[in-house]
């Protein structure tokens, strides 16, 4: 492998491993809001209790997140210099206001959010916990922001020859709302949330099997499951919506996400496949004209193959088939699960088979937003900025392939190690439970500190 595949092996590599803890900390900061809310409107110490055992939580990944984050930064300089140097002007921006208008309203109120249960009112509380979470949703939408203008850039122009050129910013809001932005971050928001939706399935249905802290995980499991089904309701909307703007606006991307290799009216999708890249089909089951049906809402218009392009653009069609089937296959899991367990709501507990389910079902999210992403990624090659940088011409000129072959087996080490850390504290927080320090008096009954700094 040259040093442009070895670069790109270990940019996934970090940006993978990164990837298992922001979205937690977005979802799990709006399941937070919401907890934190219902507690405020209507006194009852279950809600606290639940909040404040998932601020715990949240305080791990969100400082798993950190750490992993900076190293993408290195990255980007490290193996990435002439990309770097060629969208510096427009990533410049964005990822500054990443930094300013969300990661420090983040860690700024963070504090507060994690150590302020006894110190603050509750009021004050739950503006900080608000804040957490906008900075949250703010920094994923403006990395999301630099990702779509890769995708789809707009407002620049290039200037320069050679690896001397470079994109300059002719029309700002142009770059921050390039044609696939708003639909893409919808879709992002939605799968973040759906990760923390289901881990709190998750631990609320281990809870429930062990028959600890039960009635405090019975009300979560309940709770979850309901808004779980209502927010893969609207993935769905969201998904419908992002394929559509990828047919119009990436149409290699899309033909290889469907291995649509000849254009033909009655465009068929396929529900299980495997791809024949020599013969170039797909053999499987499909159902007739059903792309042709969600995509232009016509059964009869086809959808353009990719032999309409040049091969030397095409992305690498099974890796795109595959993981958007995975995403694909993800939603449907966890749609069957909500399903399930809203027929089975008055009796959950008694049914263990389904509670071992939902212990794992905190998998089929975590696939699902990690093969988008891969979806993404993979389908816009082997362009870095789609139809104007190809990803070739952004490796670092000065790296060699055993520099890049010593950085992986380096990140390989340090990540697993982070991960076994990181999985001996949650499970060292989720074997305690709701179970605090300052929230027991004497006797061993319940108080509630918010409840006392009402009274003051």
């Amino acid at each position: 492998m040259d040093v442009t595949m070895l670069s790109r092996i270990q940019f996934a590599m970090n940006i993978t491993f990164h990837y298992l803890f922001p979205p937690m900390t977005i979802g799990l900061a709006w399941v937070i809001i919401l907890m934190e809310g219902l507690y405020l409107k209507t006194k009852n110490p279950e809600y606290y209790k639940i909040t404040r055992f998932l601020v715990n939580i949240f305080g791990l990944f969100f400082a798993m997140g950190v750490a992993t984050g900076f190293i993408q930064v290195f990255a980007f300089g490290n193996n990435w210099s002439q990309f770097s140097k060629f969208v510096g002007n427009v990533f410049g921006s964005l990822l500054a206001a990443e930094g300013v208008f969300a990661f420090f309203m983040e860690a700024g109120f963070l504090g507060i959010m994690i150590f302020g249960w006894t110190k603050v009112k509750p009021k004050t509380h739950y503006l900080a916990t608000i804040m957490v979470g906008l900075g949250a949703t703010f920094s994923a939408t403006w990395i999301v922001m630099a990702n779509s203008w890769m995708q789809t850039p707009a407002g620049y122009k290039i200037i320069g020859e050679g690896i001397h050129r470079r994109a300059v910013i002719t029309d700002l809001w142009q770059v921050y709302f390039s044609p696939s932005f708003l639909t893409r971050l919808g879709h992002v928001l939605l799968g973040c949330f759906l990760l923390g939706i289901f881990f709190v399935v998750s631990i609320s249905a281990y809870y429930v099997l062990k028959k600890k802290h039960q009635h405090f995980g019975e009300r979560m499991l309940k709770g979850s499951l309901i808004t779980a089904f209502v927010a893969l309701i609207l993935q769905l909307w969201s998904a419908d919506s992002s394929a559509k703007g990828v047919a119009r606006d990436q149409p290699t991307k899309f033909a290889a996400m469907e291995a649509v290799f000849n254009t033909e009216k009655n465009t068929p999708m396929s529900l299980i496949g495997i791809v024949d890249m020599k013969e170039e089909k797909v053999y499987g089951i499909a159902v007739p004209s059903l792309l042709s049906l969600l995509t232009y809402h016509n059964l009869h218009e086809a959808v353009p193959g990719l032999n309409n392009f040049p091969k030397k653009d095409w992305p690498h069609v099974p890796s795109v088939f595959y993981s958007y089937r995975a995403m694909i296959y993800a939603w449907s899991a966890m749609i069957l699960i909500a399903l399930l367990g809203l027929c089975f709501y008055r009796s959950l507990e008694k049914r263990r088979w389904f509670l071992w389910i939902s212990v794992y079902s905190i998998i089929f999210p975590y696939v699902g937003n990690i093969a988008g992403w891969f979806t993404a990624e993979l389908g816009r090659q082997p362009w870095i900025v789609y139809n104007v940088m190809r990803t070739s011409e952004g490796v670092s000129r000065v790296i060699s392939r055993s520099d890049v072959i010593a950085s992986i087996s380096m990140f390989a080490a340090m990540y697993t190690l982070m991960l076994i850390l990181f999985l001996y504290l949650l499970n060292k927080k989720i074997q305690k439970g709701p179970v605090f320090d300052d929230d027991q008096d004497t006797d061993g009954v319940y108080k509630d500190p918010f409840l006392e700094l009402n009274q003051e």
